[in-house]
């Protein structure tokens, strides 16, 4: 029987694709440069084909190497998942539990979050991670996230998806403007006074698909790193948002006078989820988490 591939050397190969650099990647490998070179190296002897292009500049993968790194990641995600189910089926419900959120979500639910997490998984240390929906998704499916909490709709790629709540998108506006203050559906609204979230966000894809503006890639509109920021945009009176339910309840919103906040006719929704891979050996926890944010997420939205 041929010789296969080590985890080692493809975990090489891919630290590498992310870091484009021999020094580096063997750093973060920690191991020598020429052990990692050494590795890559037996792995092209292996497949038969070269994965790396290499000169004193640069070094950049080759469509085989880029191929191989993709399925590399899901080979070396299986085999972290195969490792926790040992550890699950001798001491279920302890240890590390890595959860991405969105920041469109993250500040609404932490408190709550943490404090259900410890009553209910108390052997659980759970670790936080804040990013925009494509970052965490990319980080879950390469191991490094055991679970995202995310909005739909979103490519998902085949990923478990546990769907938590249904929220609609409720107006924001400044009580200056009154043509937006009356607008009862989003035909009434001129939408080149429309504010967004900054490109990378979820709810920005949300509210565009029911609200078109033309040719996006001149749009000069100011745009907001932050749903903060955002509302301080619009108590500026620079223009109008839409803003999902679970924020529109806090007191960023509640304690502000200058702002109207209202449900209107037509407005996008959007779908809050969790989700992990199918491999996952964390179903108890992933189910137990499913119940806490159902739990905290109704109390949020009513």
């Amino acid at each position: 029987m041929a010789a296969l591939p080590s985890l080692r050397q493809l975990s090489y190969l891919v630290t590498l694709s992310e870091t484009l650099h021999f020094t580096e990647a063997a750093r973060r490998s920690f191991v020598t440069q020429s052990t990692l070179s050494g590795g890559i190296m037996e792995l092209e002897r292996l497949l038969g084909g070269v994965l790396v292009e290499r000169d004193r500049q640069n070094v950049r993968l080759t469509p085989l190497g880029e191929q191989v790194v993709a399925r590399a990641r899901v080979l070396l995600a299986d085999a972290q998942d195969l490792m926790r189910l040992s550890r699950e089926m001798s001491e279920p419900l302890t240890g590390d539990l890595h959860l991405g959120i969105i920041p469109t979500i993250a500040p609404f639910i932490l408190s709550q979050l943490l404090n259900e997490v410890h009553k209910q998984l108390p052997k659980i240390q759970l670790h936080l991670h804040e990013a925009q929906s494509e970052k965490i998704v990319e980080k879950l499916e390469h191991g490094n996230l055991d679970m995202v909490m995310l909005a739909l709709p979103f490519d998902t790629r085949g990923l478990k998806v546990a769907e938590i709540a249904k929220e609609n998108l409720f107006l924001v506006c400044n009580k200056a403007d009154q043509n937006t203050a009356n607008a009862r559906t989003l035909d009434d609204l001129d939408l080149s006074h429309l504010m967004l979230l900054e490109e990378g966000h979820c709810l920005r894809d949300h509210t565009l698909s029911a609200c078109p503006i033309g040719e996006r890639k001149n749009d000069h509109r100011l745009k907001a790193s932050s749903l903060p920021t955002l509302v301080e945009m619009v108590n500026s009176n620079l223009g109008f948002t839409l803003l999902p339910e679970i924020a529109v309840h806090t007191h960023m919103l509640k304690s502000n006078q200058q702002l109207i906040v209202k449900s209107i006719e037509n407005a996008p929704s959007r779908t809050l989820a969790l989700v992990t891979r199918k491999s996952t050996p964390l179903q108890s926890e992933f189910d137990v988490l499913v119940q806490i944010l159902q739990k905290i997420i109704a109390v949020e939205l009513h």
